[in-house]
């Protein structure tokens, strides 16, 4: 269901007279709780990074995908050098300066700084950045053409990859499934569920970019668009972005085995918080956003 919002939201986004509108105070709302659960996860190893610094760095980095856009909003053509990531590169790496002064400041003698400083710039990589290779996959456009004209495909696309694999995987798992994958560390996973996610992964990267792409592209956006992608761009799509989000899934698994904690929060109870359901799109997103940049997915 939240999934569905989500995805009900993108679609009013991007119908919205400036693209982003809708999306990206979503997008910082999310950073910012993903922040707070990452907090809780540190503070249940008793390591205590600097909470404004980390908040205040995501918002930053999170932000910036918005410059290149406002840029063109203010009247001036965005004719920087300056990619559309270049700006949340900057914004992380002032976000490493914001870190430092913030230890800089509460400096009163030499005990877990490097640990401090470690824990501040992993959450704002792991939570800042890689969602801005979701925002930057809302703001998709074909070569040449308007920004954003792809923009809800390319999300839909992974997250019906990405979720598509989860229940694939979930779902051979429990019919199946005979070899444990991780068993320290994720239990209920096996080989045959990932074969079998890998699989459903690979029909939801099919209908996406075989049939949502040209279905939800708009009569201008259309024309820009000669196909989906090379032929076997599905199947690439399908494995590298499943394979991603089942990665990102045991990386969060790791930390909560750290911390010694089930979940990540429990303000939805039976999803968990919102690293819990984000987790495997945070890393899968990069590899989504590459593939789109490269051409096979959409062109």
């Amino acid at each position: 269901m939240l999934i569905a919002a989500i995805v009900a939201l993108c679609w009013i986004d991007a119908r919205a007279s400036v693209p982003g509108i809708w999306f990206l105070p979503l997008a910082v709302v999310v950073g910012l709780l993903a922040t707070s659960e990452l907090l809780r996860l540190f503070a249940a190893r008793g390591m205590t990074p600097l909470p404004w610094a980390m908040y205040l760095g995501n918002t930053l980095v999170i932000l910036s995908n918005w410059a290149p856009h406002a840029w063109g909003q203010f009247g001036h053509a965005d004719n920087t050098t300056l990619g559309p990531l270049a700006w949340p590169a900057v914004a992380l790496a002032a976000a490493v300066l914001l870190i430092f002064s913030g230890e800089m400041l509460r400096y009163t003698g030499p005990h877990g700084i490097t640990e401090r400083l470690a824990l501040a710039l992993f959450a704002v990589v792991y939570v800042g950045f890689c969602l801005s290779f979701i925002i930057a996959l809302r703001f998709l456009g074909p070569r040449g053409g308007a920004p954003g004209a792809w923009g809800l495909p390319a999300l839909a696309s992974l997250i019906l990859v990405v979720k598509l694999g989860d229940t694939g995987a979930y779902t051979v798992g429990r019919l199946v499934g005979r070899h444990k994958m991780a068993p320290l560390l994720s239990p209920g996973k096996t080989i045959e569920g990932a074969v079998g996610g890998l699989a459903f992964s690979c029909l939801g990267a099919w209908f996406a970019l075989e049939w949502l792409l040209p279905a939800m592209s708009d009569a201008t956006t259309r024309n820009a668009v000669t196909s989906a992608g090379p032929w076997w761009g599905w199947i690439v799509y399908g494995l590298l972005v499943g394979a991603a989000g089942m990665l990102g899934d045991l990386a969060e698994s790791l930390l909560k085995r750290d911390a010694g904690l089930k979940d990540s929060s429990a303000w939805m109870p039976g999803f968990g918080g919102v690293l819990d359901i984000i987790d495997s799109l945070l890393l899968a997103a990069p590899i989504a956003w590459l593939c789109w940049a490269l051409g096979i997915a959409g062109r």
